[in-house]
């Protein structure tokens, strides 16, 4: 592992990494991105043989690694939090996809197939890349709408009907995912 820890490291290029050159906030970063890949990979899984354990291990690390090697995530986000508080957000964004699958298995199985294919932009109102992140992917998520394109404050979205945008136009689910952000 003092190997990962040495490679995770942030360092200048004249330099080689080793655990004195290692910052604080990189190994934060670090530590909570395995953390999360962990518990998230344990809950997903759910195997528990020793090879699928060291495979599980080894994934989770190189994940880690990679995430904070390519420094993908804002070091001031509230990550933790967030992924603290999702777990008030996960019966929300489950019982939205229950509705949008129920919505277009009706929409398909009618004869004349009511659909009426439409873009358009909803607005976002989250202040860190990570919420504007969470809300496309919520968006996608949710059969019969797409994320096509993430501005500042607005994502460009496809519905399979018009209808199914209002909740989106309301700003129900920008609310919500704004409550992750901590407002």
């Amino acid at each position: 592992m003092s190997v990962l820890l040495l490679l995770s490291g942030f360092s200048s290029p004249n330099t080689h990494p080793t655990l004195g050159n290692l910052s604080a906030s990189g190994m934060t970063r670090f530590f909570t991105t395995l953390l999360v890949c962990i518990i998230l990979w344990l809950l997903w899984s759910g195997l528990f043989d020793p090879l699928i354990l060291a495979f599980g291990a080894v994934s989770c690390v190189l994940a880690a690694w990679i995430t904070t090697r390519l420094k993908v995530a804002d070091p001031n986000e509230p990550r933790l939090l967030i992924f603290i508080r999702m777990i008030g957000y996960l019966p929300y964004i489950a019982m939205e996809v229950v509705k949008s699958n129920l919505d277009v298995a009706k929409r398909i199985w009618q004869k004349d197939m009511p659909i009426s294919p439409t873009i358009t932009t909803v607005p976002a109102s989250q202040k860190t890349a990570l919420g504007l992140v969470i809300h496309a992917n919520s968006i996608t998520m949710t059969p019969g709408t797409l994320s096509i394109d993430v501005g500042d404050n607005e994502i460009e979205v496809h519905a399979l009907a018009r209808e199914t945008l209002e909740p989106l136009l309301d700003g129900d689910m920008d609310r919500r995912v704004n409550k992750l952000e901590g407002r």
